[in-house]
């Protein structure tokens, strides 16, 4: 399968720089895969399409603003790190930018030198593994300098709104550098009145990392290997979507994370509780086994996001939707609109 069959031209215009004012208000393209039908609604009118005594699983992880801008120690140049995930207490693996200026010892100072990093290594991913040197709590200190991680196609810098709107109602477990952007649309009322009609939630946790970003480079896309992602299902929660399963109720995956999570789950039919990291890549060929229907943003060309959706709605089913979708003027991206595949 190639990398050009996930290809489709987006105008720059049709990619959402800004959330809309209400979460819900969002626009809902309903994609039924049996009858090929598609549906035009509100997000706030999920409830009429979801199956009955649905299951739906969310992804609770929290973004931090894992953006830290600073400059080099002597020489003042700017330095702009993303923290990617934690090797061990105060050392953290990063993308660094200018990253070829930094050596072995390479001293970057934050805010009013509150933080400041060292650079211990340069391993050959591109990567960079740093000390953080710094006086108080990290986390007080990072709320403080550090900024949210928009995604690069978001062309301006973030503000003080994208603190809470770049995060789901129910973020809780801190650990992101991206939103899983389809929990983006609820609201604690909508959820709410989800669970008055009998449809019920779960939790599990993927932290977000730099894969989600991360480009396909080769044409022959099994040749494509995925970054590490950590997930946490716990077995309360495993055992919740397990006895839905048995019961008939269909299981709802609140955005692509978590279909990764379920699937990585639930390799052989069924979930069981699950805590590590995965580099699950799934594309058309893919058998399913933990999830029924899925609510997701419109990716990116090429991407892996749209590949798993493509695995799970069939390549020509969603090329067609995401034409509908440009015909009648969807939002794109993290912060645009939503779809629905039952």
């Amino acid at each position: 399968m190639k990398l050009t069959d996930f290809d489709y031209h987006l105008p720059s215009d049709r990619i959402a720089q800004s959330p809309l004012q209400q979460r819900d208000a969002s626009r809902l393209l309903v994609v039924d895969r049996d009858t090929r039908v598609f549906h035009h609604t509100q997000f706030s009118q999920i409830s009429e399409y979801l199956p009955d005594a649905a299951l739906l699983v969310l992804n609770d992880t929290k973004v931090i603003p894992a953006r830290l801008i600073g400059s080099k120690s002597g020489t003042g140049g700017k330095i702009e790190l993303l923290l990617i995930r934690e090797k061990e207490p105060d050392t953290c693996e990063v993308l660094a930018k200018p990253r070829r200026s930094l050596h072995i010892g390479t001293q970057v100072i934050f805010g009013n030198s509150a933080l400041t990093a060292e650079v211990l290594a340069k391993p050959d991913d591109g990567h960079c593994i740093v000390r953080f040197n710094y006086n108080g709590e990290f986390s007080a200190i990072l709320a403080d300098v550090g900024m949210m991680p928009l995604p690069p196609y978001i062309r301006r810098p973030p503000n003080a709104e994208d603190k809470v709107r770049y995060q789901s109602v129910y973020a809780a477990t801190e650990g992101a550098i991206a939103a899983p952007t389809a929990g983006l649309h609820f609201t604690q009322e909508l959820l709410e009145e989800l669970k008055n009609n009998g449809i019920e939630t779960a939790m599990l946790t993927l932290h977000v990392g730099p894969g989600t970003f991360q480009p396909v480079k080769v044409e022959n896309i099994v040749a494509h290997k995925m970054h590490a992602e950590y997930i946490h299902l716990a077995e309360t929660e495993a055992n919740r979507i397990r006895t839905a399963r048995e019961a008939g109720r269909k299981i709802v995956a609140i955005g692509t994370t978590v279909v990764r999570s379920l699937e990585t789950a639930g390799t052989t039919g069924t979930v069981h509780p699950y805590s590590g990291y995965s580099e699950l890549f799934i594309y058309p060929g893919h058998r399913f086994n933990a999830v029924d229907a899925l609510v997701t943003n419109f990716h990116l060309p090429k991407s892996t996001l749209l590949m798993l959706v493509s695995a799970f709605a069939g390549r020509d089913l969603i090329q067609q939707a995401y034409q509908e979708a440009l015909q009648h003027n969807y939002r794109f991206y993290s912060y645009g609109d939503a779809m629905l595949i039952l």
